[in-house]
């Protein structure tokens, strides 16, 4: 998938995404580039029972704690599976999908810019490769996160956005709940995305990993 060609845009607090928007996204399955390995990346424990969802309750975020201003997104952090990457901003493609980062550098993540900011009210989006020709990529390990973990993004107003994991899911491409997944809950929210389920050589994976967290922290 070759990337396009991403300019620095005003920085203005960005509204919420309309219905089209979102059924334009639900395309995100379009990142294919998986190598074909034999075990294949970590699924979520949804992908041992397809019908079962484990997304919990949000978790309370502290009293007082308000949303942040809109600024982009600069970089990402998840501790428990060793992420530490830069953001790029992406958009979306010819087709209308989230276009994803170069896969030739493998730990590089996307911001959709033309969304929520990390950290604003709403709900931002993160997508990224789970490997490339080479191997693994950026969020390889995204399938083995667990409620409760965290997850920063860096914003250029040198602000960090801390959210915390109330679900993991594995969706089929061909049943992407995009409504659900990009979907404006009233509160600060993150979602990171990538490849997911089967894979194989000719269709490339048939489904994404997607982790629902909400903002619980700022620094």
């Amino acid at each position: 998938m070759s990337p396009k060609d991403f300019s620095v845009f005003e920085r203005r607090r960005r509204q919420p995404w309309g219905v089209l928007a979102l059924v334009m996204l639900s395309g995100l399955a379009m990142m294919r580039n998986g190598v074909d390995v034999e075990l294949g990346p970590p699924q979520p424990a949804a992908a041992a029972a397809p019908d079962t969802r484990l997304i919990g309750a949000p978790p309370t975020a502290p009293h007082g704690l308000e949303p942040l201003p809109f600024a982009q997104a600069s970089r990402v952090r998840i501790p428990t599976i060793r992420v530490e990457a830069p953001l790029m901003d992406v958009g979306l493609d010819g087709n209308g999908w989230i276009a994803a980062p170069p896969p030739e550098d493998p730990n590089l993540a996307g911001w959709y810019q033309n969304g929520i900011a990390p950290g604003q009210r709403g709900t931002s989006v993160l997508v990224g490769h789970v490997d490339n020709a080479a191997g693994p990529a950026v969020f390889y390990n995204l399938g083995s996160l667990d409620k409760g973990q965290h997850i920063e993004v860096e914003r250029y107003d040198g602000r960090v956005a801390v959210f915390e994991i109330y679900g993991v899911e594995v969706y089929a491409k061909n049943n992407f709940p995009g409504v659900q997944v990009y979907g404006d809950t009233g509160e600060p929210e993150l979602r990171v995305i990538t490849c997911g389920g089967g894979y194989s050589r000719a269709h490339g994976y048939d489904g994404n990993v997607v982790v629902y967290a909400r903002m619980v922290g700022s620094r």
